[in-house]
């Protein structure tokens, strides 16, 4: 069972990032950077600039997670950086199937967000265009949030869409679920055994005493989650 971990520099110290993207260099999969514009979400962080030289300057492959207005137009520049995934928020793109079709062949692994209240049907036809699925488990824009339960149901909505996808398609490569906001220790497993695979986590690592070991934790969480749904199904 393959679960995939993805801190967040959001709540980690802006005055030491490669320190701290090394601190968990050897248990994360993927480091998730949020890119906001004070536009799309009320909150403005990091841009390109910061991308490219995280990009050389981290050994694990960025997560880059566009909260911005016209992603269309921003988006295929942060996979020409050398992101590993670039995912933008269906509500702002207007183009999406061009804009996750750029991305790719820039040569990052595509991914789609929605947020709290979008629901899921009206893009579920735009799945086989992506590599990632994020729901997002909170608002976009501010770390430290509380979990919203109500968003559980659309991960078991998104895990039925993805299964039928791969059944229908025949689709080998992975299409991951990913969620972001208020992942910890508690939530992390409703959210395994609600189908998600992929978690976001800012937080419940970077304000633990030991990074790693937090990821650490996390990953057992959701990888216990799964084998009791897998036993029980």
């Amino acid at each position: 069972m393959t679960v995939r971990i993805s801190p967040s520099i959001l709540a980690a110290d802006f005055t030491r990032l490669a320190d701290e993207a090394d601190a968990v260099a050897n248990d994360a999969d993927m480091l998730h950077v949020d890119v906001m514009d004070n536009h799309f979400v009320p909150n403005l962080t990091v841009g390109l600039p910061v991308v490219e030289s995280l990009v050389k300057n981290v050994r694990l492959p960025l997560d880059i997670h566009l909260g911005v207005a016209d992603p269309d137009r921003w988006a295929p520049g942060y996979a020409e950086a050398g992101a590993g995934s670039v995912t933008i928020h269906a509500e702002a793109a207007n183009s999406p199937v061009r804009t996750l079709r750029a991305i790719r062949a820039a040569g990052a692994q595509a991914g789609l967000a929605l947020s709290p209240a979008t629901p899921l049907l009206p893009y579920e036809g735009l799945l086989d265009e992506a590599d990632t699925l994020l729901v997002m488990t909170v608002e976009p824009g501010f770390g430290s949030q509380k979990f919203l339960e109500f968003t559980l149901e659309k991960v078991r909505q998104a895990r039925e869409a993805i299964d039928a996808l791969r059944r229908v398609s025949g689709r080998d490569v992975p299409l991951w679920l990913q969620v972001d906001g208020g992942v910890n220790e508690s939530t992390i497993a409703r959210c395994s055994e609600a189908g998600a695979d992929s978690f976001v986590a800012g937080s419940a690592v970077y304000a633990a005493d030991d990074p790693a070991a937090a990821v650490r934790a996390l990953r057992a969480k959701a990888e216990d989650a799964k084998f009791v749904v897998a036993e029980t199904s």
